[in-house]
């Protein structure tokens, strides 16, 4: 219990005021749906609400099905929001203690058992310690997966969704003009760049991501119905905005420098300090 008032206190209380706001909505949205969606499965069931909840936002703009999605789209992020929060602190929070596992590893290099076991407990106790949760990256995208194959479902099971038009695209067929693929790509680069340069160590590999997931969004875009493009468009985009406000490097940057740049000047008056005492 104490463990979770410290994760509620950690993500603050307006990320979870605007995710509650954006489930009422959501459920407010399906419920006040006047059609009906069938449903005879648990997951059959989950495919539904969202066919409802998008049905029913799209109600409120006179039936525009693109504006719906757009909206449900937004809605979806804002109520997963405390989850970015705390996924974004604890990156931030990993990135601090870099140089603690790094001396871990150099300290264990993992050539037996009774090493590898030695450094698997030092690492858990300096986890605990700096309140760092290493598998936090991973909830955002295992609550997004699923909301993408019910998005994915809703429109093949729902003929609406399927031949419904928004602005030049037919949102159950690809996007022929390759737009939202090349905007999908566009908005994941920027916020993945983002997100990168806010970290201090980067390898190889960490530095080809952000060259490497557009390129796979682009493709994935091509080849699926353009409501679930304009949901990638619309999800991305939010992140890259998400990514500025609440990882904003450019301000990391600059406070590790300040931070950097006190370091320098206190090791500075600590000799200055030793020469002056020795003579």
């Amino acid at each position: 219990m104490k463990r979770f008032e410290n994760i509620l206190k950690r993500i603050g209380p307006l990320p979870i005021i605007l995710a509650i706001i954006a489930l009422a909505i959501i459920i407010v949205a399906s419920l006040t749906f006047k059609g009906h969606v069938a449903s005879n499965s648990f997951w059959s069931a989950i495919v539904a609400a969202f066919t409802s909840s998008i049905l029913g936002t799209s109600a409120w703009f006179g039936n525009n099905y693109g504006l719906g999605i757009i909206v449900f789209t937004i809605l979806i992020r804002f109520l997963i929001l405390p989850l970015m929060v705390y996924q974004i602190q604890s990156m931030m929070k990993m990135q601090v203690v870099q140089p603690a596992l790094k001396a871990l590893q150099a300290k264990y290099p993992g050539k037996d058992t009774e090493s590898r076991q030695l450094m698997m407990a030092e690492q858990q106790a300096l986890y605990k310690k700096e309140g760092v949760n290493p598998f936090a990256s991973m909830l955002p995208l295992i609550v997004q997966m699923p909301v993408l194959f019910a998005l994915y479902q809703s429109i093949y099971n729902s003929p609406v969704l399927k031949s419904g038009k928004f602005l030049w695209l037919q949102l159950g067929s690809h996007d022929p003009y390759y737009v939202l693929p090349v905007l999908a790509a566009v908005f994941t680069f920027a916020s993945s760049w983002l997100s990168m340069q806010s970290t201090p160590e980067q390898n190889g590999m960490t530095k080809a991501m952000p060259y490497i997931f557009p390129v796979v969004i682009f493709f994935s875009a091509m080849a699926v119905p353009s409501a679930l493009s304009l949901y990638w468009v619309v999800g991305n985009l939010f992140q890259t905005i998400q990514t500025f406000f609440l990882q904003n490097p450019f301000k990391i940057r600059r406070e590790r420098e300040l931070a950097a740049q006190k370091e320098r000047d206190m090791k500075r008056k600590i000799k200055k300090a030793k020469r002056s005492a020795k003579r």
